[in-house]
Protein backbone atom coordinates (compact mmCIF):
# COMPACT_ATOMS: atom_id res chain seq x y z
CA UNK A 1 0.00 0.00 0.00
CA UNK A 2 1.59 3.07 -0.85
CA UNK A 3 2.34 5.92 1.90
CA UNK A 4 1.50 9.73 1.28
CA UNK A 5 2.33 12.65 2.94
CA UNK A 6 1.55 16.49 2.98
CA UNK A 7 4.07 19.07 2.76
CA UNK A 8 3.49 22.92 3.87
CA UNK A 9 5.32 26.07 2.67
CA UNK A 10 3.31 29.16 4.68
CA UNK A 11 4.95 32.56 3.93
CA UNK A 12 3.81 36.32 4.31
CA UNK A 13 2.59 36.14 1.15
CA UNK A 14 1.55 33.07 -0.18
CA UNK A 15 1.41 29.37 1.12
CA UNK A 16 1.99 25.86 -0.58
CA UNK A 17 1.07 22.63 -0.14
CA UNK A 18 1.84 19.85 -1.77
CA UNK A 19 0.79 16.17 -1.51
CA UNK A 20 2.90 13.08 -2.44
CA UNK A 21 4.34 9.23 -1.80
CA UNK A 22 7.29 7.85 0.29
CA UNK A 23 8.69 7.41 -3.25
CA UNK A 24 9.18 10.67 -4.07
CA UNK A 25 6.03 11.03 -6.27
CA UNK A 26 4.51 14.51 -6.18
CA UNK A 27 0.14 13.92 -6.73
CA UNK A 28 -0.74 17.19 -6.27
CA UNK A 29 0.51 20.88 -5.67
CA UNK A 30 -1.56 23.45 -4.82
CA UNK A 31 -1.22 27.38 -3.91
CA UNK A 32 -3.12 29.71 -1.60
CA UNK A 33 -2.65 32.94 0.35
CA UNK A 34 -0.77 33.29 3.20
CA UNK A 35 -1.30 31.48 6.26
CA UNK A 36 0.88 33.38 9.35
CA UNK A 37 -0.57 32.91 12.48
CA UNK A 38 0.14 36.70 12.84
CA UNK A 39 -1.74 37.71 10.12
CA UNK A 40 -5.06 35.18 10.33
CA UNK A 41 -4.80 33.89 13.96
CA UNK A 42 -4.54 29.97 15.32
CA UNK A 43 -7.81 29.51 14.21
CA UNK A 44 -8.24 31.24 11.12
CA UNK A 45 -4.40 29.80 9.82
CA UNK A 46 -5.77 26.69 10.81
CA UNK A 47 -9.29 26.66 8.32
CA UNK A 48 -7.44 28.22 5.50
CA UNK A 49 -4.28 25.42 5.11
CA UNK A 50 -7.70 23.09 6.28
CA UNK A 51 -9.58 24.34 2.88
CA UNK A 52 -6.06 23.76 1.20
CA UNK A 53 -5.10 20.32 1.98
CA UNK A 54 -9.24 19.39 1.05
CA UNK A 55 -8.16 21.01 -2.30
CA UNK A 56 -4.99 19.21 -2.58
CA UNK A 57 -6.60 15.74 -1.59
CA UNK A 58 -9.13 16.30 -4.53
CA UNK A 59 -6.13 17.36 -7.15
CA UNK A 60 -4.44 14.30 -6.42
CA UNK A 61 -7.47 11.76 -6.72
CA UNK A 62 -7.17 10.70 -2.89
CA UNK A 63 -9.98 9.94 -1.42
CA UNK A 64 -11.07 11.32 2.27
CA UNK A 65 -10.98 7.78 3.45
CA UNK A 66 -7.34 7.41 2.64
CA UNK A 67 -4.95 7.62 5.16
CA UNK A 68 -1.84 9.93 4.94
CA UNK A 69 1.33 8.94 7.33
CA UNK A 70 2.73 12.46 8.23
CA UNK A 71 2.14 16.38 7.47
CA UNK A 72 5.35 18.30 7.48
CA UNK A 73 3.81 22.05 8.05
CA UNK A 74 6.15 25.06 7.88
CA UNK A 75 5.06 28.15 8.93
CA UNK A 76 6.11 32.35 8.54
CA UNK A 77 4.90 33.30 12.94
CA UNK A 78 5.80 29.65 14.06
CA UNK A 79 8.40 31.75 15.48
CA UNK A 80 8.03 30.96 19.91
CA UNK A 81 8.11 27.24 21.36
CA UNK A 82 4.49 28.18 22.41
CA UNK A 83 3.66 29.12 18.94
CA UNK A 84 5.12 25.78 17.53
CA UNK A 85 3.14 23.98 20.28
CA UNK A 86 0.10 25.51 19.59
CA UNK A 87 -0.25 25.26 15.81
CA UNK A 88 1.36 21.40 16.33
CA UNK A 89 -1.89 20.83 19.15
CA UNK A 90 -4.49 22.66 16.43
CA UNK A 91 -3.37 20.72 13.55
CA UNK A 92 -2.97 17.82 15.24
CA UNK A 93 -6.71 18.01 15.92
CA UNK A 94 -7.60 18.22 12.42
CA UNK A 95 -6.56 14.39 11.87
CA UNK A 96 -5.51 15.10 8.40
CA UNK A 97 -2.87 12.45 9.18
CA UNK A 98 -1.19 9.94 11.48
CA UNK A 99 1.74 12.21 12.24
CA UNK A 100 1.92 16.38 12.54
CA UNK A 101 5.53 18.27 12.44
CA UNK A 102 5.34 22.02 12.75
CA UNK A 103 7.68 24.16 12.31
CA UNK A 104 8.94 28.03 11.25
CA UNK A 105 9.57 28.44 7.67
CA UNK A 106 12.65 28.78 7.23
CA UNK A 107 13.40 25.02 8.24
CA UNK A 108 12.17 24.21 4.55
CA UNK A 109 14.25 26.88 2.54
CA UNK A 110 17.10 25.49 4.19
CA UNK A 111 16.46 21.59 3.13
CA UNK A 112 15.38 22.82 -0.41
CA UNK A 113 18.68 24.66 -0.55
CA UNK A 114 21.11 22.13 0.93
CA UNK A 115 21.50 18.72 2.33
CA UNK A 116 24.44 20.02 4.47
CA UNK A 117 23.90 19.10 8.04
CA UNK A 118 25.77 22.88 9.22
CA UNK A 119 23.87 25.36 7.72
CA UNK A 120 22.13 28.57 8.10
CA UNK A 121 19.25 30.03 6.14
CA UNK A 122 18.11 34.00 5.70
CA UNK A 123 14.72 34.57 3.86
CA UNK A 124 14.10 37.81 3.03
CA UNK A 125 10.84 38.03 1.20
CA UNK A 126 7.58 40.66 2.22
CA UNK A 127 9.64 40.53 6.12
CA UNK A 128 13.15 38.98 6.91
CA UNK A 129 14.15 36.35 8.99
CA UNK A 130 17.22 33.80 9.65
CA UNK A 131 17.84 29.80 10.95
CA UNK A 132 20.91 27.97 11.24
CA UNK A 133 21.61 23.81 12.19
CA UNK A 134 24.58 22.09 12.70
CA UNK A 135 25.35 18.26 12.82
CA UNK A 136 25.09 17.66 16.70
CA UNK A 137 21.49 18.94 16.40
CA UNK A 138 21.60 22.18 17.58
CA UNK A 139 19.55 25.12 15.80
CA UNK A 140 20.11 29.03 15.87
CA UNK A 141 17.32 31.17 15.28
CA UNK A 142 15.34 34.75 16.54
CA UNK A 143 12.42 35.71 18.24
CA UNK A 144 11.42 37.09 14.38
CA UNK A 145 8.64 39.17 15.92
CA UNK A 146 8.92 42.29 13.77
CA UNK A 147 10.12 45.87 14.82
CA UNK A 148 9.25 44.89 18.45
CA UNK A 149 12.06 41.93 18.80
CA UNK A 150 14.72 44.52 16.44
CA UNK A 151 13.54 43.26 13.08
CA UNK A 152 14.39 45.09 9.55
CA UNK A 153 14.33 44.18 6.16
CA UNK A 154 12.59 42.88 3.64
CA UNK A 155 10.50 43.80 0.79
CA UNK A 156 7.23 45.76 2.96
CA UNK A 157 10.48 47.41 5.13
CA UNK A 158 11.99 48.45 1.80
CA UNK A 159 8.87 49.74 0.02
CA UNK A 160 7.84 51.86 3.23
CA UNK A 161 11.86 53.19 3.04
CA UNK A 162 11.78 53.87 -0.92
CA UNK A 163 8.65 56.42 -0.23
CA UNK A 164 10.04 58.02 3.03
CA UNK A 165 13.29 58.80 0.90
CA UNK A 166 11.62 59.57 -2.03
CA UNK A 167 9.45 62.61 0.35
CA UNK A 168 12.65 63.67 1.75
CA UNK A 169 14.90 63.98 -1.15
CA UNK A 170 11.74 66.24 -2.72
CA UNK A 171 11.02 68.32 -0.41
CA UNK A 172 14.55 69.42 0.93
CA UNK A 173 14.84 67.17 4.24
CA UNK A 174 16.99 64.52 2.28
CA UNK A 175 19.72 63.88 -0.07
CA UNK A 176 18.69 64.54 -3.66
CA UNK A 177 17.16 61.20 -5.36
CA UNK A 178 16.49 59.45 -8.73
CA UNK A 179 13.02 57.52 -6.28
CA UNK A 180 11.48 60.85 -5.78
CA UNK A 181 10.81 61.37 -9.88
CA UNK A 182 10.84 57.68 -10.48
CA UNK A 183 8.23 57.11 -7.03
CA UNK A 184 5.53 59.74 -8.34
CA UNK A 185 5.48 58.40 -12.15
CA UNK A 186 5.01 55.31 -10.66
CA UNK A 187 1.81 56.44 -9.01
CA UNK A 188 0.57 58.83 -12.00
CA UNK A 189 0.89 62.02 -10.12
CA UNK A 190 3.36 64.92 -10.36
CA UNK A 191 5.48 64.98 -7.34
CA UNK A 192 5.61 62.65 -4.26
CA UNK A 193 3.71 64.98 -2.20
CA UNK A 194 0.71 64.28 -4.26
CA UNK A 195 1.42 60.66 -4.29
CA UNK A 196 1.59 61.13 -0.29
CA UNK A 197 -1.12 62.79 -0.06
CA UNK A 198 -3.59 60.34 -1.93
CA UNK A 199 -2.04 57.99 0.05
CA UNK A 200 -3.38 59.33 3.54
CA UNK A 201 -6.82 60.50 1.63
CA UNK A 202 -7.75 56.59 0.74
CA UNK A 203 -7.30 57.99 -3.21
CA UNK A 204 -4.44 55.34 -3.34
CA UNK A 205 -4.27 51.86 -1.25
CA UNK A 206 -2.02 51.65 1.72
CA UNK A 207 -0.94 48.45 0.10
CA UNK A 208 -0.04 49.98 -3.10
CA UNK A 209 2.99 51.03 -1.13
CA UNK A 210 4.35 47.76 -1.54
CA UNK A 211 4.70 48.10 -5.32
CA UNK A 212 8.01 50.68 -4.65
CA UNK A 213 10.38 47.38 -3.64
CA UNK A 214 11.36 46.59 -7.60
CA UNK A 215 11.08 50.44 -8.38
CA UNK A 216 14.11 50.69 -5.90
CA UNK A 217 16.43 48.53 -7.66
CA UNK A 218 15.83 49.95 -10.84
CA UNK A 219 16.71 53.33 -9.85
CA UNK A 220 19.94 51.46 -7.65
CA UNK A 221 21.06 49.81 -10.91
CA UNK A 222 21.03 52.97 -12.65
CA UNK A 223 23.50 54.23 -9.98
CA UNK A 224 21.19 56.53 -7.93
CA UNK A 225 23.66 56.98 -4.20
CA UNK A 226 20.10 57.27 -2.37
CA UNK A 227 18.59 53.88 -3.34
CA UNK A 228 22.09 52.06 -3.39
CA UNK A 229 22.37 53.10 0.10
CA UNK A 230 19.06 51.67 0.83
CA UNK A 231 19.87 48.61 -0.35
CA UNK A 232 23.31 48.21 1.20
CA UNK A 233 21.17 48.94 4.72
CA UNK A 234 19.76 45.79 3.88
CA UNK A 235 22.55 43.46 2.28
CA UNK A 236 24.53 44.68 6.20
CA UNK A 237 21.45 43.10 7.29
CA UNK A 238 21.16 39.85 5.69
CA UNK A 239 25.34 39.77 6.48
CA UNK A 240 24.64 40.12 10.10
CA UNK A 241 21.80 37.45 10.59
CA UNK A 242 24.34 35.09 8.91
CA UNK A 243 27.14 36.30 10.83
CA UNK A 244 24.94 36.02 14.35
CA UNK A 245 23.96 32.30 13.36
CA UNK A 246 27.07 31.00 12.25
CA UNK A 247 29.03 32.60 15.28
CA UNK A 248 26.35 30.89 17.45
CA UNK A 249 26.98 27.67 16.08
CA UNK A 250 30.32 27.66 15.54
CA UNK A 251 30.68 27.81 11.85
CA UNK A 252 32.32 30.78 10.92
CA UNK A 253 35.61 29.37 10.74
CA UNK A 254 34.09 25.94 9.56
CA UNK A 255 32.88 25.17 6.33
CA UNK A 256 28.71 25.29 5.74
CA UNK A 257 26.41 26.58 3.46
CA UNK A 258 24.18 29.43 3.60
CA UNK A 259 20.98 29.43 1.63
CA UNK A 260 19.31 32.58 0.10
CA UNK A 261 15.84 32.53 -0.08
CA UNK A 262 12.43 34.44 -0.43
CA UNK A 263 11.43 37.07 -3.46
CA UNK A 264 13.78 39.78 -2.92
CA UNK A 265 17.10 37.55 -2.18
CA UNK A 266 16.25 35.15 -5.09
CA UNK A 267 15.86 37.15 -7.54
CA UNK A 268 19.41 38.21 -7.47
CA UNK A 269 19.59 41.78 -7.50
CA UNK A 270 23.09 42.58 -8.68
CA UNK A 271 23.73 45.22 -5.96
CA UNK A 272 22.45 43.45 -3.39
CA UNK A 273 23.51 39.83 -4.39
CA UNK A 274 27.48 41.01 -4.81
CA UNK A 275 26.99 43.46 -1.17
CA UNK A 276 25.54 40.15 0.28
CA UNK A 277 28.62 37.31 -1.28
CA UNK A 278 31.24 39.90 -0.95
CA UNK A 279 30.08 40.36 3.13
CA UNK A 280 29.48 36.76 4.01
CA UNK A 281 32.41 35.48 2.46
CA UNK A 282 34.71 38.08 4.67
CA UNK A 283 33.23 37.22 7.65
CA UNK A 284 33.33 32.94 6.82
CA UNK A 285 35.69 32.60 3.90
CA UNK A 286 35.00 28.17 3.59
CA UNK A 287 30.91 29.07 3.59
CA UNK A 288 29.08 27.81 0.19
CA UNK A 289 26.06 29.94 -1.16
CA UNK A 290 22.76 28.61 -2.12
CA UNK A 291 19.98 30.20 -4.12
CA UNK A 292 17.52 27.63 -4.93
CA UNK A 293 15.35 28.00 -7.74
CA UNK A 294 12.80 25.40 -6.63
CA UNK A 295 10.21 26.60 -4.06
CA UNK A 296 10.72 25.90 -0.43
CA UNK A 297 7.63 23.44 -0.62
CA UNK A 298 10.26 21.17 -2.02
CA UNK A 299 12.19 21.32 1.17
CA UNK A 300 8.95 20.78 2.95
CA UNK A 301 8.93 17.69 1.42
CA UNK A 302 12.24 16.72 1.25
CA UNK A 303 11.92 17.12 5.54
CA UNK A 304 8.67 14.74 5.00
CA UNK A 305 10.39 11.99 3.67
CA UNK A 306 13.55 12.41 6.01
CA UNK A 307 11.06 11.20 8.60
CA UNK A 308 9.16 8.66 7.09
CA UNK A 309 12.84 7.42 6.14
CA UNK A 310 12.51 7.43 2.25
CA UNK A 311 15.54 6.71 0.76
CA UNK A 312 17.88 8.93 -1.23
CA UNK A 313 16.41 7.71 -4.83
CA UNK A 314 13.10 8.79 -3.43
CA UNK A 315 14.79 12.38 -2.38
CA UNK A 316 16.26 13.28 -5.74
CA UNK A 317 12.33 12.16 -7.45
CA UNK A 318 10.58 14.51 -5.21
CA UNK A 319 13.47 16.99 -6.30
CA UNK A 320 13.72 16.41 -10.28
CA UNK A 321 9.95 16.59 -10.31
CA UNK A 322 9.54 20.52 -8.33
CA UNK A 323 12.16 21.52 -10.69
CA UNK A 324 9.62 21.50 -12.91
CA UNK A 325 6.21 21.81 -11.05
CA UNK A 326 3.98 24.64 -11.61
CA UNK A 327 1.08 25.00 -7.91
CA UNK A 328 -2.45 25.27 -9.03
CA UNK A 329 -3.98 28.19 -7.66
CA UNK A 330 -6.94 27.29 -4.66
CA UNK A 331 -9.16 28.49 -2.35
CA UNK A 332 -11.98 31.16 -3.55
CA UNK A 333 -12.47 34.00 -2.25
CA UNK A 334 -15.33 32.77 -0.06
CA UNK A 335 -12.72 30.68 1.65
CA UNK A 336 -10.38 33.42 2.36
CA UNK A 337 -12.70 35.74 4.29
CA UNK A 338 -13.62 32.48 6.08
CA UNK A 339 -10.19 32.02 7.46
CA UNK A 340 -10.06 35.44 7.83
Amino acid sequence: MTAYYLAVDGGNSKTDVLLGTVHGDVLGFVRGPATSPHTLGLNGTVELLAELVRTVRAEAGVVPAASIELAAVYLAGADLPVEVTRLQQAISARRWTRETIVDNDCFALLRAGTSRADAVAVVCGAGSNCVGRAADGRAARFVALGPISGDWGGGHDLAAHTLRLAARGEDGRGTPTGLSAAVAGHFGRATVEEVSIALHLGELSMTRIRELTPLLFEVATAGDAVAVGLIRRQAHEVVVQHRVAATRLGLREAPHTLVLGGGVLRARHPVLHRLVVAGVRRQAPRVEISVPESPPALGAGLLALDALGSSPAAKERLRAEMTSASPTRAVPAMAIEKAG
